[in-house]
């Protein structure tokens, strides 16, 4: 009999080493690492590691929209609270693969913190989810070709 298909979960799935932000960080910091280290977007968290937002490349981009850009010394001292998105959609890390698609085929969302108890254990970008397809795919190739074959050694 052949065991069935395993449905991958927020926890399998989700990125653990993130670029986070605070608060009280300078959106010029937030800019900076966000261009330094290649990423779309991060969580906002507080000293306790609980979410508070997200800070995407589009809300730095609301700074360039704003009076802020232009005010120098306003420009200096804005902070990451005054752009980023409060709150947002969060996922629990039992949440499968199939339900995580489902938010990204029908919100504009590029990521999706995951929370325990209100703490950030990670986050999933629609690359993660692509990753996990692949990974389903890989071991249905592997029971379709052996059939008696249950699990890989």
């Amino acid at each position: 009999m052949r065991e069935p298909n395993q449905i991958l979960t927020a926890r399998d799935l989700m990125s653990t080493s993130l670029v986070t932000f605070r608060q009280e960080q300078t959106i010029l910091d937030a800019i900076q690492a966000l261009t330094k280290y290649g990423v779309s977007g991060g969580p906002v968290i507080d000293d306790e590691g609980r979410f508070i937002g997200i800070l995407s490349e589009l809300d730095c981009l609301r700074m360039l929209a704003s009076d802020e850009f232009y005010q120098e010394e306003q420009e200096e001292g804005a902070l990451v609270s005054q752009f980023m998105t409060s709150g947002g959609k969060t996922i629990p890390p039992d949440l499968g693969i199939y339900a995580i698609s489902h938010y990204f085929l029908t919100t504009s969302i590029r990521r999706l913190p995951v929370l325990a108890e209100e703490k950030l254990l990670g986050q999933i970008s629609r690359r993660d989810v692509l990753r996990g397809m692949e990974e389903m795919s890989r071991k249905r190739l592997v029971r379709k070709r052996y059939p008696d074959y249950l699990q890989p050694a």
